[in-house]
């Protein structure tokens, strides 16, 4: 039997083109206003830390083609039943780290960077066991490449510090992210 699909070669198609086009104009189409904001204050905080303005947009490149690769896959109901089940919880516990995130930020002296890294890389897991099936190895490294970054101790340590302009950035993440909890997007 010919196993030839038009519907999957079509989903391959699109998750190419999208690999392809992932910038800041193409974002717009699949992310709102206030993600946007978040993910630019992203960019700025990570080309702070960095010191490396192409590193900090290869990051920003790759979380943007995942997250639109997830909304493909999900939009194309690529997902089976315990696929599912673990982006559910994938989305429950991104919504807690938006949570903490905010807390963190809001409530002097309680930030401790073991449990955003370990949030995160809860998050990292969740997503690499749901999308398995569905993206490429380069995909995968992708989604380290993103989590590893964010999830880093020194990055964390120095993004809640007291110190401008990080203390800045941060205001503005946890400013967007609280929108986002408030409209229900995270």
């Amino acid at each position: 039997m010919d196993t030839f699909n038009t519907k999957n070669l079509a989903l391959q198609a699109q998750k190419k083109l999208l690999s392809k086009m992932a910038s800041k104009t193409m974002a717009s189409v699949f992310i709102d206003d206030t993600s946007s904001e978040v993910l630019d204050e992203l960019y700025r905080v990570t080309k702070e830390y960095t010191r490396n303005r192409k590193e900090a947009q290869k990051i920003i490149k790759n979380l943007i083609k995942v997250v639109m690769k997830l909304g493909l896959l999900y939009r194309n109901g690529q997902f089976n039943t315990e696929e599912l089940m673990l982006m559910e919880r994938f989305r429950k516990k991104v919504h807690t780290l938006a949570m903490t995130a905010v807390s963190f930020y809001q409530i002097d002296f309680t930030f401790d960077r073991r449990v955003m890294s370990g949030i995160l890389n809860e998050c990292r897991d969740l997503l690499h066991q749901a999308v398995n099936r569905h993206l490429t190895t380069k995909s995968h490294s992708r989604i380290n490449h993103v989590f590893n970054h964010f999830a880093d101790y020194d990055f964390l340590s120095t993004l809640y510090g007291p110190s401008d302009p990080y203390r800045n950035h941060l205001q503005r993440i946890c400013d967007g992210l609280n929108k986002m909890l408030d409209e229900g997007n995270i």
